[in-house]
């Protein structure tokens, strides 16, 4: 019996032994799957300490980072007080953007306004200069990891298109130049073109697929890990690929989560780029799908985190459920759930280990860094660029950013559901 995907045949040998009578028509298959039902457990939201402290790091990380660009971009070379007033909200700060940059002068320099005295101004220090020329270099240099990215993105759209409107906040995350459109995209023209919308909306638009990057991060994983021979079997046909899950305290010993969990690995592995249009919507193997699609696209971030609100910009062409933010808190093992810095964030929890990005990209090592510069000017004030050495600068530093694994709540299990409380609801956030 054959379970065909875009990118292999899964033999469900295993999965229907006790089917054994099954029709083999590939609509029995899917019949048999999506009308399967798993027992789920109730379980209760649990705060992680260390994933939270991250997420509001590297909320003034990026923060200070765009601020950084938006000077770099400006004619004059800086920017007054006043040009700034009105940003604390769009950089996701919870103080006003004055404060904010005077508290990290190793990277903002203020002075007066030559002709307004009493306008304070800020320009890049040379230590930001330095770190922003080192960037510039990362991009060129992993420029061909960016496209691939950047098309692995757009793969997994339905119609292989995203607005541009829904691309711009996820820049950040993906590690794209701060004005890709003109220096990233003219240079690919067979992978990439502009395009209207329907609704008039601009959008980029994929030029043709590309096999080669239609392999998922889980299925890589499992081809390169200790976990070679399951991926194996799984390109065999004899096992389906299982999500790594580190579970809250209090979770893994559960017996009926541990039987949930079981159940829903032994749901095939649907590809996020894979069609999914003969899947039942309401269906455990269309849930399992989602899982599938939301981790890969988290993967694909550079800090494997993104805040929810754009995932929901996307959330028509990646096929998700209106209420998808349930499937973060369903899957504690998977995903977490932040309520950090006035907003929602979800995060990959494979992509941290003790309180650090398990595999950082050179991206994020040279954030780690533009981090400690911060740390430093809010340490020592003036004094403080006098106090990085040029070794710091020149090399990878620790990651500050994280911190060790605090122990989390207990959880709350039942029989039914789960059911979302308030402070998770869909429109809380206020991005």
């Amino acid at each position: 019996m054959m379970f065909k995907t875009h990118n292999s045949l899964i033999t469900l040998k295993t999965l229907l032994q006790s089917k054994s009578q099954l029709e083999p028509q590939s609509s029995k298959l899917y019949d048999f799957f999506q009308s399967r039902s798993i027992v789920k457990v109730r379980l209760k939201w649990v705060k992680n300490r260390s994933l939270d402290h991250i997420i509001d790091t590297e909320t003034d990380l990026k923060a200070a980072c765009l601020l950084k660009d938006a000077i770099k971009r400006s004619p004059t070379g800086f920017l007054t007080a006043k040009s700034v007033s009105e940003w604390q909200k769009l950089l996701g700060l919870t103080v006003p953007v004055l404060r904010f940059m005077r508290r990290y002068p190793t990277l903002f320099n203020e002075f007066p306004h030559a002709q307004y005295t009493n306008l304070p101004c800020f320009r890049l220090t040379d230590t930001a200069l330095l770190l922003d020329s080192q960037e510039q270099t990362i991009h060129q240099t992993y420029e061909s990891d960016t496209v691939e990215r950047l098309c692995r993105v757009l793969m997994m759209m339905k119609s292989q298109t995203v607005p541009l409107q829904s691309l711009h906040p996820l820049k950040w995350d993906l590690g794209l130049p701060v004005n890709f459109e003109k220096v990233l995209i003219p240079k690919y023209p067979d992978h990439f073109q502009f395009a209207k919308a329907p609704n008039g909306t601009r959008s980029l638009r994929l030029v043709q697929w590309h096999e080669e990057f239609a392999v998922s991060a889980l299925q890589r994983s499992n081809e390169t890990s200790e976990k070679g021979k399951e991926y194996r079997q799984f390109k065999s046909g004899y096992t389906a690929l299982t999500f790594p899950m580190s579970f809250p305290k209090g979770y893994g010993g559960q017996k009926k989560v541990r039987a949930w969990m079981e159940e829903f690995h032994k749901l095939p592995y649907i590809s996020p780029y894979d069609d999914s249009k003969r899947i039942d919507p309401d269906s455990e193997l269309m849930e399992k799908r989602v899982v599938g699609v939301l981790h890969e696209l988290l993967s694909l971030t550079i800090h494997k985190k993104t805040k929810r609100n754009y995932v929901r910009s996307l959330r028509e062409e990646l096929i998700l459920p209106h209420k998808f933010t349930r499937l973060f808190t369903r899957y504690p093992g998977i995903f977490y759930l932040s309520l950090k810095c006035k907003t929602t964030t979800v995060a990959l929890r494979e992509g941290y280990r003790r309180g650090k990005l398990a595999n950082p990209h050179p991206l994020a090592r040279l954030r780690e860094k533009f981090y400690h510069v911060m740390r430093t000017g809010l340490l020592y004030r003036d004094k403080g660029v006098k106090m990085i050495p040029q070794e710091i600068l020149l090399n990878d530093v620790e990651d500050e950013t994280g911190q060790e694994e605090s122990e989390e709540e207990e959880v709350e299990i039942g029989d039914d559901c789960y059911e979302e409380t308030s402070e998770m609801g869909e429109d809380s956030d206020e991005d």
